[in-house]
């Protein structure tokens, strides 16, 4: 039985510079390299992470948005422009039907903001309060 012993200097292709994968860069020594890095791209770009959503964005995207719903809206009023009468507490009014939506619409988001703002006075009274009991003032 024999046992033979191989080094860089024999030929095996183990060990020849064309087996080693001479394309990967060598990392500085002390850190370890990223597997998921692309060659030459920064890292975050590498992962796919790439710009993250901003406040201005987020604007410009609601803006965009608003000005479609408007188109939408106008578009509504103009093609039901049927006059009625409506009667609210004691009073005739004599409005466009698209009109009439339009109101009745604004006055139900004008609730849902005032109970919404209400609610928000609430809940920042009750933090504060906890907060203040918590530092023992």
């Amino acid at each position: 039985m024999t046992t033979s012993s191989r080094g860089p200097g024999d030929s095996n292709s183990d060990f020849s510079p064309s087996a080693r994968r001479s394309d990967v860069p060598v990392p500085p020594s002390g850190t370890t390299p990223d597997p998921d890095a692309v060659a030459g791209l920064h890292p975050d770009l590498a992962r796919g992470k790439g710009i993250r959503g901003t406040r201005t964005g987020a604007l410009w995207t609601a803006l965009i948005l608003g000005v479609l719903i408007l188109l939408l809206l106008l578009v509504f009023i103009l093609q039901n422009l049927d006059s009625i009468t409506l009667e609210l507490f004691g009073w005739d009014f004599s409005l466009p039907l698209g009109v009439a939506l339009l109101f009745a619409a604004i006055a139900g988001a004008a609730i849902v903001g005032i109970a919404g703002g209400l609610r928000i006075l609430q809940l920042r009274h009750a933090a504060n309060r906890q907060r203040t009991l918590g530092t023992g003032r």
